[in-house]
């Protein structure tokens, strides 16, 4: 078979519409030069045309050249024109990739919603760790062109098959028994499970920060915070006995850290409620 005839469609991350085109010539490109015994007619076209800009909502535009366009609304039509041929599976290269960041957050539900509707198979390739988590029922983790792991995002997130993806998927405080205050890391709750490694991760928002000394509670002083929007990144230092200044990083509802009123340089208490273990 030709490229042109397996039925694959292909958005790009860079913007590759036909300048010279408008909205509508580029959507129907691909419908135009089909066989002519397989070629719709131009009122097929046309109307197909016209039901792809409304399901990308903006078939208003129809009219416009691509030098018209935010560069959303342009990978809008990128993908509109490249279901228009009906393909079997549509391949996504880092579309968001050249797009602002909240562009890309409104675009990746928009694009979650438009799955569930055509139920086109796709395979979306991407760098952004949360792209993907957002956007895939199903992430393959891929490391120098080796799959790491493939399953759902909470499985990939919450079960990670080793320390490369738990790294890669999101943040993490990684401890190294070998390297780390032993008696300061069970105090705070971290018990390494028999037949496991000497290497924890823990993820910031599984290291719970309280004012009173509890059971299973280890000192730390705070340093530092960040407002992530809802979410509020904490750096922290642990006072271990050997004098280790070693960071660890927490995250917390903003409302939950409000309630603790806390400064910089508080002494406070850590918990580690879980970790993942590698060797």
């Amino acid at each position: 078979q030709t490229v042109s005839q397996r039925g694959i469609g292909f958005v790009f991350q860079h913007y590759a519409l036909f300048r010279h085109m408008t909205v509508f010539e580029n959507v129907a490109f691909g419908l135009r030069v089909k066989p002519r015994k397989d070629r719709p007619s131009n009122d097929v076209i046309a109307k197909k045309v016209h039901s792809l800009l409304e399901l990308v909502q903006l078939d208003w535009l129809h009219n416009r050249y691509p030098d018209q366009l935010s560069g959303g609304q342009r990978q809008r039509i990128a993908l509109a024109r490249a279901l228009a041929v009906e393909p079997s599976v549509l391949l996504l290269d880092e579309p968001f990739g050249a797009l602002d960041a909240s562009v890309r957050k409104d675009l990746r539900q928009w694009l979650r919603n438009l799955h569930h509707e055509l139920h086109v198979t796709s395979i979306f390739v991407t760098h952004d760790q949360e792209e993907a988590m957002e956007v895939a029922s199903q992430v393959v983790v891929l490391n120098h062109g080796r799959i790491e792991q493939q399953g759902s995002p909470s499985d990939i997130y919450d079960h990670p098959t080793n320390a490369f993806v738990s790294k890669f998927i999101g943040q993490t405080n990684i401890f190294d028994l070998d390297e780390h205050d032993n008696d300061w890391l069970q105090t705070a709750g971290l018990l390494q499970p028999s037949q496991q490694g000497k290497i924890a991760h823990v993820r910031p928002h599984d290291i719970i920060i309280e004012k009173t000394d509890n059971h299973h509670t280890a000192p730390a002083t705070l340093k530092d915070w960040q407002h992530l929007g809802a979410l509020i990144r904490i750096e922290l230092v642990k006072n271990e006995s050997n004098g280790s200044d070693a960071p660890v990083f927490a995250e917390m509802p903003n409302d939950q850290f409000k309630q603790l009123e806390l400064t910089k340089g508080d002494k406070v208490k850590l918990k580690i409620r879980q970790a993942h273990w590698f060797h």
